[in-house]
Formats: structure tokens, C-alpha cells, sequence
């Protein structure tokens, strides 16, 4: 199979691999929607790696045993190789698992982790069925798209009655945008990228604001200064993360969803005198994965929005390229095309 590898600084290339195999609950899934995360910052940086890849759709094409799944089912790929029998994983909180397992021995394989490839492997309970009418792209952002902040609503209770603000509109804030329109909130978008907040805008927020203008003051006054009831940082940059922390109301509920540097958070000002609640949100409880799919579903119109950009596999290297400008929403690369 033909799997992405990066070769150098901001150079990648096709490799070709032994085509994986199933093995006891390790599942071969063939993709065909595979969405770009983080991983262009190793491309950028020349980390020499063929391991691309944490998030997929596809159909299963082989399977070792009776199981979850069989031969032909649509399915989204999750990520990560969790051990499935911790309590973590048993309670469906599998992102947390501290006991990873390797599928490359116990099949016998020398690639199957990936998603930027042809195929993959996965343990057939960490692949979810994908209804009738959702195709392939919509149904993978169930993944790192809309999946980091579904599960940081679902936390901190997002509903109708709220105003929520999204700080970081890169494609996981983007998803929350997504997310917070659906469940019927008001959501604030603040970026430094006048394309990605444009693009909120065109997903449902209310109110758009750059960062790097007076941020705080314009959520205060877009709150008849009270500040929101919400918040989930999707930057990962503690002046964002701050500027979350202290446009929330008092009693207000946020999440930290991007990963990035140190905050410092003030116990007393912050945390007793102000009564806020934090959450740190990996991703989300695959027990709730029958609301994820019905929200993908219906938002059709807007995840065509949010997926900017597709490209064939071969233009990996035009893919990560256009990751680094930030002009893109989420970009997704089709192995088959």
C-alpha cells in the first residue's frame, strides 16, 4: 500500500508498504477519508516519520473473527490504540488509556497505523458505524473536527440558554462553532486570521472578533458586560486561554481543548472569588456516539463548509502546504483518488 511519509524539512513523499493484516480483533479498514490534524508541524519541522495520521472513514475490508463489524461496513476510524479493558476504556473515556497496544506485532505487520495510507488497522470497537445518507468526509469529522469540542459541550453543559465563546478558530474551533450552533447557543468567535473568522461567521457565530484587537472589552460589551456563560480555548496560546478565563461570568463553566504552553491560572481571583469551573476535554465519551451522529447528519450543509479543502493523496505535500498559510478550514486527503 502507499502510505505518506515525510522526508525532510517541508518535503514529503508516497512510500510503499506491505498491506496490513487483520489479526484477533484488529480490523483492516480501507480509506477513504482521511483528515489533516497537527501534522504539519512535523512536516515543517523535517521530522523524518511515515506514521501520518490519527483520524479516518472507510469501509472494512478484512477481519480475523466474528466481531462488531464485518467486511463491507462504513466506519469511522477513532484514534489511538487503547488497551479496550481498563476502566477508562470501559467507560468509554478510551483517550485516557494509559495502556496503548501496538497492532504492528500482533499482526504481524510493518505499517498499519497511519491514516495518511491506504489502508489501517484498528480494533473493530473503536470503529463506529456510519449511518445510511452520511458520506465518508462528514462522517470522519466525528474525529478531531467536531469530536474535541462535542465532548467539551457535553462537559460543560452548552445549551440554548448560553452564550459560548471559541478562542482559536482553526479547524477544532471551527467544529465548535458547528457544535455551539447546533445545540442552540449564542457563540462568540475570536481568531487573528480574518479568513478563519470569516468562515466562523458563515458557520452560525453570532459575533466574530480579532484577537489582536481589545478582544476582552468587545466580549464584555457583546455580554452587557457580564461576560459568557462558556468557554473552550482551541488555541493553546496562553493569551488566549487567559482571555477565556477572564471573559467568563461569574460561576461560568469553561474547557481547555488546545494544547500549548504553560497559564497561569490566579487561585484566588480566578478560581474562589470568581466560582468558575475548569475542564481539560481530550476528545469525547464514545457512549454519546449515537448525538454525534445525528449532529453530523444534520448538519450536512455546514461540514461542507468547515471541509475547505480536499486533495488526492499524491498532493499530500500541496495539503500541508496550505496548513501553513491557515487559509483552510479542515483539509482532508482521499487515498483512492
Amino acid at each position: 500500500m502507499k502510505v505518506v511519509a515525510i522526508t525532510g524539512e517541508r518535503k514529503c513523499a508516497l512510500v510503499e508498504k506491505s498491506d496490513p493484516k487483520a489479526a484477533d480483533d484488529f480490523c483492516v479498514v480501507k480509506i477513504h477519508s482521511a483528515p489533516m490534524c497537527t501534522e504539519y508541524k512535523a512536516y515543517k519541522d523535517g521530522i523524518r516519520t511515515d506514521r501520518l495520521g490519527h483520524e479516518a472513514a472507510g469501509e472494512v475490508v478484512e477481519t480475523a473473527q466474528p466481531g462488531r463489524v464485518k467486511p463491507g461496513d462504513r466506519v469511522v476510524v477513532m484514534p489511538h490504540y487503547p488497551c479496550g479493558k481498563c476502566s477508562l476504556c470501559l467507560a468509554g473515556e478510551y483517550i485516557h488509556c494509559r495502556s496503548h497496544v501496538d497492532p504492528l506485532p500482533i499482526c504481524g505487520c510493518e505499517a498499519g497505523t497511519s491514516t495518511y495510507a491506504e489502508y489501517c488497522l484498528k480494533t473493530d470497537w473503536l470503529l463506529l458505524p456510519i449511518p445510511a445518507g452520511v458520506d465518508y468526509d462528514h462522517a470522519a469529522m466525528a474525529c478531531c473536527g467536531l469530536g474535541p469540542t462535542f465532548g467539551a459541550m457535553q462537559s460543560i453543559g452548552v445549551s440554548s440558554f448560553d452564550t459560548v465563546l471559541i478562542a482559536g478558530l482553526g479547524p477544532v474551533g471551527l467544529g465548535g462553532v458547528i457544535n455551539g450552533c447546533f445545540r442552540g447557543a449564542r457563540v462568540v468567535g475570536v481568531d487573528v486570521n480574518p479568513f478563519r473568522r470569516d468562515l466562523a461567521a458563515k458557520l452560525g457565530a453570532a459575533v466574530t472578533l480579532d484577537a489582536d484587537g481589545n478582544a476582552l472589552q468587545a466580549v464584555m460589551e457583546a455580554t452587557g458586560g457580564t461576560g459568557v456563560d462558556k468557554a473552550i480555548d482551541c488555541s493553546g496560546v496562553p493569551q488566549a486561554q487567559r482571555l477565556m478565563v477572564d471573559a467568563l461570568r461569574r460561576r461560568g463553566s469553561c474547557a481547555f481543548v488546545g494544547e500549548g504552553s504553560d497559564l497561569t491560572i490566579r487561585i484566588s481571583e480566578d478560581m474562589i472569588r470568581k466560582g468558575i469551573t475548569l475542564h481539560g476535554q481530550w476528545h469525547w465519551n464514545l457512549a454519546h456516539a449515537p448525538l454525534m451522529m445525528k449532529m453530523i447528519k444534520e448538519t450536512a450543509d455546514k461540514l461542507d463548509m468547515l471541509i475547505t479543502h480536499t486533495f488526492p493523496m499524491d498532493r499530500a505535500g500541496d495539503a500541508l502546504e496550505l496548513q501553513l498559510t491557515g487559509e483552510c478550514g479542515k483539509v482532508v486527503l482521499h487515498p483512492w483518488d
